[in-house]
C-alpha cells in the first residue's frame, strides 16, 4: 500500500466530504474509487468542463440513448429477476 498526500482548500475538502458521505463514502474510499476508475478507463473517468450547455447536451444524449436502447421493466420484481437471474 502507498500513501498519497494532497493539499486542497479547506472549503472544498468539507464540501467534498459532505457529498461523499451522502453516497456512503469517506474521503479515502472516494479517492480510491476515482483512481481505480481512472486506471480502468485509462484516463479521467469524466470529461472536465465548465460549460453548462455542454453538460446538458451530454446528459440529454445519454438519456436519449438509454430510452432508445435500454431495458424496461414493468415492475421492481421484474427488474430484480433480470438483475439477479
Amino acid at each position: 500500500m502507498g500513501t498519497i498526500n494532497i493539499r486542497v482548500e479547506e472549503k472544498v475538502k468539507k464540501e467534498a466530504s459532505k457529498t461523499f458521505a451522502k453516497m456512503g463514502l469517506d474521503m479515502s474510499s472516494a479517492i480510491k474509487l476515482f483512481l481505480h476508475q481512472s486506471v480502468k478507463e485509462n484516463g479521467l473517468p469524466f470529461t472536465p468542463t465548465n460549460n453548462p450547455e455542454q453538460v446538458k447536451a451530454r446528459w440529454d444524449s445519454e438519456v436519449k440513448e438509454a430510452l432508445k436502447n435500454g431495458k424496461r421493466h414493468a415492475s421492481g420484481k421484474s427488474l430484480h429477476r433480470d438483475v439477479l437471474g
